[in-house]
């Protein structure tokens, strides 16, 4: 059976100070495995009113009676769907669901490749609760750092909730309390607020890109020549989203990547690049190393991307 292989590099490569706060506390997530994430039919994620988001961007979305939804499994309520770029390095994603009138909307993402193959998943319980700041409320939120794999174009991103995350509640912090933490008073003794869970609510989600490589790579290392084309379409209203218009056109997927040149590279410049590469894994900017291996590839080099993969696993 074809295998999609998808390489998480944590902290052997990258160190502890990548990784966001609440993920480094949340030790049993893994994103990388994708066996516990919804089994959703590639129709349905094809209809779907796909979101484009161009970073930086800062996109608002609500989720109501109207908004699309996916009939499968233990999905319900509403969905979000978006298309981030694949081709601008690594991504740094803050997704945020508010907390109104003690109901809040607890999102599970499952991130999908070019092919809309699943690469990562993050359960609602990645999404922590935060205390309202100067310019905020209370909310579920976490950052999520992804570096796409090279010959793609976009990648997918898709925020759902369960019918066992409806079962459950967040509890808040009593303003009380937060005056008190904030003037240095004494903490008083009153109970905190508990927010339910609901199928419907507000979602910001922040997209920037940046030069360090994030922590997850999604698509396949292994090249992409038998890639098929993926086109998906809008036949959800575009009302359900606070969305663009451009969100309700087709978006489709990218063509393989141009395979690499048939003549050889010489052997000063193999061993260049291979070496490059190697360095800039060990500091762990893969982003750099993605860049290096394109390059190389572009000029006929042959040994780049094994040792691209020997060096991400560790071996190089």
């Amino acid at each position: 059976m074809k295998k999609h292989l998808l390489a998480l590099c944590l902290l052997p490569v990258l160190g502890l100070s990548s990784v966001p706060a609440a993920f480094a506390a949340n030790t049993a997530i893994n994103p990388q495995n994708v066996s516990t994430a919804p089994a959703i039919p590639a129709e349905k994620l094809q209809s779907l009113p796909w979101i484009p988001l161009m970073p930086p961007v800062s996109q608002n979305v609500v989720l109501d009676a109207s908004s699309a939804g996916i009939n499968a499994g233990d999905l319900t309520g509403g969905v979000a769907a978006f298309v981030l770029p694949a081709d601008q390095g690594s991504l740094e994603i803050t997704l945020s669901s508010v907390v109104k009138d003690l109901s809040v909307y607890a999102p599970n993402v499952l991130i999908l490749d070019a092919q809309m193959q699943p690469s990562a998943f993050f359960p609602s319980s990645y999404f922590q609760y935060q205390k309202p700041g100067m310019t905020s409320g209370n909310r579920l939120e976490n950052v999520m750092k992804l570096t796409p794999m090279m010959g793609q174009k976009q990648i997918y991103m898709l925020v759902y909730t369960t019918k066992r995350d409806l079962t459950e509640t967040t509890r808040m912090i009593n303003p009380a309390k937060l005056y008190a933490e904030g003037a240095s008073n004494a903490i008083p003794d009153v109970a905190d607020p508990v927010a339910r869970h609901a199928g419907q609510g507000a979602l910001t989600v922040q997209v920037k890109t940046e030069q360090n490589s994030g922590n997850i790579m999604i698509g396949k290392i292994f090249g992409g020549s038998d890639a098929k084309p993926v086109v998906v379409g809008n036949v959800a209203p575009p009302t359900a989203y606070s969305a663009p218009t451009a969100a309700s056109a087709p978006v489709a997927a990218p063509a393989p990547a141009p395979a690499a040149k048939s003549e050889p590279v010489l052997n000063d410049t193999e061993s260049y690049f291979n070496h490059a590469i190697k360095q800039a894994v060990d500091k762990g900017d893969i982003d750099k190393a993605l860049k290096l291996l394109n390059e190389a590839e572009r000029l006929g080099s042959t040994s780049a991307r094994k040792t691209f993969i020997s060096s991400v696993k560790g071996k190089g």
